[in-house]
């Protein structure tokens, strides 16, 4: 919309001095668009850039070389974005929105924090949307790399509270940035969420959603990606849990299925380029013993015991060094991980 706005009017300067007639007369705008354009535009421009000087803010335009491309094109693209960070690394070829469910399985959570790693470690940018669950793990396996990712928010980037400044803070530490079409002192409301979905979805090549249902938002942002053209993967789940049931919709509507992260890398076509994580090798038989386990499964602690042939006394040892040393990662019921 963004791009019709423009056109209409002549430039982004002359939509914020165009009548209600004139915005009215251009395709695609209603009085609900319009009220909303003239909200944003009615607040104090003065304001505003004192907000964003005072935060360090950075607001760019559809003209503005820094726009990224990929969302410039579209027709309801936001007409200013907020940054907070290195606006440059929005404009990167090979990112990847991954969405899903706030309240996740501890599964979920490990296989999407560890597939981020794998692809930020191979020059693939993650875009998420900085809320608890999926977002979350997304956003820690692109920083457990130490690769810029992107956060984009339904709230004002002034009015972060003290957990999104410190994960804005880390984000901003290896080159990313936090994104925001809403003027900063706006404050998080319901109706924002879906629109900023469009963001996530308008900015990546590709949209992952690793556990949702039905109702939810993840899937909104995979629908949006599919009218944008964009690729949606979909990784599988449990018939029995109604978490993963948005991702078997999308899958019989024709996404992707996602069973590994190379999977993506190879549907997309991506170069993996970037210095790889070095691969840790087992100082005793008892060490490869659990990671050739652990490679195919999650594992029981009990499980472990019994192939080891170990008590808990022997095998505790070699477990809590391997979790120390982030080999291994421990999951709630005493269960086990390749991190």
């Amino acid at each position: 919309m963004a791009g019709r706005l423009i056109q209409g009017c002549g430039s982004v300067e002359a939509v914020a001095g165009a009548s209600s007639a004139q915005l009215l007369g251009i395709d695609g705008v209603g009085p609900k668009l319009l009220k909303n354009i003239q909200t944003n535009i009615d607040a104090e421009v003065d304001a505003v850039q004192a907000l964003c000087l005072q935060h360090n803010i950075q607001y760019l335009c559809p003209d503005d070389d820094l726009y990224p491309a990929q969302l410039a094109v579209l027709d309801d693209a936001p007409l200013i974005l907020y940054v907070l960070g290195d606006a440059d690394v929005l404009s990167e070829s090979q990112m990847l929105a991954v969405v899903g469910a706030r309240r996740c399985s501890q599964s979920s959570k490990v296989i999407t924090r560890r597939w981020c790693r794998y692809l930020a470690e191979r020059q693939v940018c993650i875009c998420s949307g900085m809320a608890y669950g999926i977002d979350g793990a997304a956003h820690g396996g692109a920083l457990d790399a130490k690769k810029p990712t992107i956060a984009v928010l339904g709230c004002g980037l002034a009015t972060l509270n003290p957990e999104q400044i410190r994960q804005a803070q880390a984000i901003i530490r290896f080159g990313g940035c936090v994104v925001s079409e809403y003027v900063p002192d706006a404050g998080a409301r319901p109706e924002f969420f879906p629109r900023r979905n469009r963001i996530i979805a308008g900015l990546a090549a590709a949209t992952l959603v690793t556990e949702a249902d039905v109702r939810s938002g993840s899937l909104i942002t995979a629908r949006q990606a599919v009218g944008y053209g964009r690729e949606v993967f979909a990784v599988p789940g449990s018939v029995l849990d109604a978490k993963h049931k948005g991702c078997h919709q999308l899958l019989r509507d024709g996404a992707f299925l996602i069973e590994d992260a190379q999977d993506i890398v190879g549907v997309m076509q991506w170069k993996e380029g970037g210095e790889h994580a070095s691969k840790y090798e087992p100082s005793s038989d008892v060490e490869a013993n659990i990671l050739a386990l652990l490679a195919h499964e999650i594992c029981h602690v009990d499980y472990l015991l019994q192939d080891c042939n170990l008590t808990l006394p022997e095998l505790s040892p070699t477990l809590l060094t391997l979790e120390l040393l982030g080999v291994i990662h421990v999951l709630p019921g005493n269960r086990y991980t390749l991190s």
